[in-house]
C-alpha cells in the first residue's frame, strides 16, 4: 500500500514538473517575441521648415466705437404728438426725427409778435421825438429796452418750439425707438441712438515700450469673430500723449472704413498693427506643433542610420508670430527640417514612420475659408 502511495507521488510530481517546464517555454516565447515585435510604420504628412520675410506686426485687443455716437433726449417736458422715424434706418443730418406739443407756444407767440411790432413803432417815433430834442435819453432808452425785452420774448418762444421738434445733430444709423406716440417726456428721457458706422473707431492700448515704434498713418490690420476669413484695414489717427499710471499702456486709435455697416460699436476685435520693418522667420504650419503646458514641440523625420526608413525625433521649439496656417519657430529648428505636419497628437519620439504628401493640406499665410 505504502509503495502504491510512493508511486502515485512520483508519477504526480513528474507531471506538474512537465506541465510547469511547458508552461515556462511559453511564456518564454512570447517574451522573446515581444521583444521582437516592431510596429508597422506610421503614415505621416511632412513639410519642409521655410525661411521667410515677415511683416512685423504689434498685437492687441480693441474695441470699436464709433466716430459719431450719442442718444438723442427730450430737451423739455411734453407730450409725443409724431414720430417722423423707423427704428433701425438711417438719418441725414437736420432731419427731423420727433415733435412734442407746442401748440401753447403756438399760441403765444402771435401776440408776443404783435408786442414786437408795436414796441418797434414806439422806439421809431421815440427816435424822432429825441432827434427833436422833445424827449430825455431816459425816455428813449425806456423803449430801446421795451423793445429789446419784447424781441427776447419772442425768440425764447420760438426757441421752444425748436427745442420740441428733435433733428439728427449729424447723419448716422438710428437705433431702436425708445418713445410711443402720446407719451409725456420729461426732460433727459431717451428717445433714439444715433451712430455714425462709416468710417469706425479701433481703440486698442500697447505697452510703453512700444512707443518709439508708433506713429500716426501706420497700417492696422483689424479681425473679428463676427467676419470669420476676413481681415480689414485701417490707419493710425491718434495716439494718446498720456500713459495709463496703473498698467504702464498708451491708448492707440485707428480708423478704419466701414462701407457695410458690418462693424459696429462696441465689438471686440484683434488688432495688429502692421510696422514698416520685415522679419526674417522659419516657418513650420501651426497644425504640425505639438501644444503641451510644459512646452511646445514639433515632430522632426530623420533618416534611420542601422534600419531602413524613417523615424521622428520629438524636439521642443519657441515660437513666434502666427500668419494665417503658419506659426514662426525662433528656436529648435533649422532651415531645411522636415516636419511632420498634421496628426502630430498621436505620435511618439524615435517612431518610425513612411511619409506620403498625397493629401496634405494646402497651407497659405492668408486663408479665405469657404462659406457653406
Amino acid at each position: 500500500m505504502k509503495r502504491r502511495l510512493l508511486i502515485t507521488m512520483i508519477v504526480l510530481a513528474a507531471l506538474v514538473a512537465v506541465l510547469v517546464a511547458v508552461k515556462a517555454m511559453q511564456i518564454g516565447a512570447m517574451v522573446q517575441q515581444g521583444k521582437n515585435f516592431a510596429p508597422p510604420p506610421e503614415t505621416v504628412s511632412s513639410a519642409d521648415v521655410a525661411s521667410e520675410s515677415w511683416e512685423t506686426a504689434l498685437a492687441s485687443v480693441g474695441t470699436l466705437n464709433a466716430v459719431q455716437g450719442i442718444t438723442l433726449a427730450a430737451e423739455l417736458p411734453g407730450r409725443v404728438v409724431g414720430i417722423a422715424f423707423e427704428a433701425g434706418g438711417r438719418a441725414a443730418k437736420g432731419d427731423i426725427l420727433l415733435r412734442q406739443d407746442t401748440s401753447s407756444e403756438e399760441a403765444q407767440l402771435p401776440g408776443v409778435l404783435s408786442q414786437v411790432e408795436l414796441t418797434r413803432t414806439n422806439l421809431e417815433r421815440m427816435n424822432q421825438l429825441f432827434a427833436k430834442g422833445l424827449i430825455s435819453q431816459a425816455e428813449r432808452d425806456a423803449a430801446v429796452a421795451g423793445t429789446e425785452q419784447a424781441e427776447a420774448q419772442a425768440e425764447n418762444i420760438r426757441a421752444t418750439i425748436a427745442k420740441k421738434t428733435l433733428r439728427a445733430p449729424f447723419s448716422g444709423r438710428l437705433g431702436i425707438r425708445q418713445v410711443n406716440l402720446g407719451q409725456l417726456l420729461r426732460e433727459g428721457d431717451p428717445i433714439v441712438t444715433l451712430q455714425t458706422l462709416d468710417p469706425i473707431f479701433i481703440d486698442f492700448t500697447l505697452p510703453q515700450q512700444q512707443l518709439p515704434l508708433l506713429r500716426t498713418g501706420l497700417a492696422v490690420q483689424v479681425t473679428t469673430d463676427a467676419l470669420p476669413g476676413r481681415t480689414l484695414m485701417g490707419r493710425i489717427t491718434a495716439i494718446d500723449p498720456l500713459v495709463d499710471a496703473g498698467t504702464r499702456s498708451l491708448r492707440v486709435q485707428a480708423t478704419a472704413a466701414n462701407d457695410n455697416e458690418a462693424l459696429r460699436p462696441g465689438m471686440f476685435v484683434n488688432v495688429a498693427v502692421v510696422l514698416p520693418a520685415r522679419q526674417k522667420v522659419l516657418a513650420v504650419p501651426a497644425t504640425a506643433v505639438l501644444y503641451a503646458p510644459y512646452g511646445d514641440s514639433v515632430f522632426i523625420i530623420e533618416e534611420v542610420a542601422d534600419k531602413k526608413g524613417k523615424a521622428l525625433r520629438q524636439q521642443f521649439v519657441r515660437l513666434g508670430l502666427k500668419r494665417g496656417d503658419f506659426v514662426a519657430v525662433e528656436s529648435g529648428v533649422k532651415e531645411g527640417d522636415a516636419v511632420v505636419s498634421t496628426g502630430v497628437f498621436k505620435l511618439r519620439n524615435g517612431q518610425q514612420v513612411v511619409v506620403d504628401n498625397t493629401l496634405a493640406p494646402d497651407f497659405k499665410k492668408s486663408p479665405t475659408p469657404e462659406n457653406n
